[in-house]
């Protein structure tokens, strides 16, 4: 039930970003550098620990939990490669308009919404505090895929209305994943390797999607503003998970 509620503050977080994008797009990225952060921190000091610890609980090899971050590290960069649009590279695009790029893109953002919902539910099956850990990493990127879900359906021609109907869509899939794992239990096993393949999925969306981004205005002088609020964002969550 908690992961049910913490899925229903994706649905806001992701309503935020979204309309952020309506309004503030030129400040986006002080907060996409501090997300990165946040997500690095959750990989780093929340799953990761998370996992070994269930995996010596258990006697599993924590290998197969490093190989599955591995495969979900390359997974999602080879489905952002020969499958998705780059938001990064939007610009490229703006003089091609097609609005069914747009919205393939904005589907494809909702997929990860829903991978996301089912993240939280079963990191709540190892434990509270991985359950939280992982809650707190979601609602801070799903707040970059409402951005990401708008911008990418206005930069290709789609109307105002159908940016609302996308990311509307986009906000609801988070919730729906996590109501999915109410009516499934994954054994132990199954759960350390899908815990290594979430943090691979995080450290990618962090490293290659969020810090690209927040930094492609960046000049000199505002660089090492952007890099001490990503650096921020992870001592914050190391700070978290002490208390935790």
């Amino acid at each position: 039930m908690i992961a049910l509620v913490l899925a229903l503050t994706t649905f806001a977080s992701t309503l935020a970003g979204g309309a952020f994008a309506l309004r503030y797009r030129s400040r986006i990225h002080l907060i996409l550098a501090f997300t990165a952060g946040v997500l690095l921190g959750v990989v780093a000091f929340d799953i990761l620990p998370e996992t070994f610890a269930l995996a010596y609980a258990r006697g599993i090899d924590a290998t197969y939990a490093m190989v599955a971050l591995v495969v979900g590290f390359l997974l999602f960069h080879a489905l952002e490669k020969f499958v998705l649009i780059h938001h990064g590279h939007e610009e490229d695009y703006a003089s091609h308009r097609h609005p069914q790029v747009g919205v393939l893109s904005a589907f494809a953002l909702a997929g990860h919404s829903f991978m996301d919902g089912l993240g939280i539910g079963l990191a709540f099956q190892v434990s509270d505090a991985a359950g939280i850990a992982v809650a707190i990493a979601v609602i801070a990127h799903d707040f970059c895929d409402g951005l990401n879900t708008v911008s990418l359906m206005l930069v290709h021609g789609n109307t105002s209305l159908r940016s609302k109907l996308m990311l509307l869509l986009d906000a609801i899939a988070p919730v729906a994943g996590a109501a999915a794992t109410l009516l499934i239990e994954v054994p132990p096993g199954a759960l350390v390797v899908y815990l290594g393949f979430f943090a691979g999925f995080l450290l990618y969306i962090g490293a290659s999607d969020i810090l690209p981004e927040a930094h492609s205005q960046a000049t000199s002088g505002t660089a090492l503003g952007l890099i001490g609020l990503t650096c921020a964002g992870a001592a914050l969550m190391f700070v978290a998970s002490r208390l935790a």
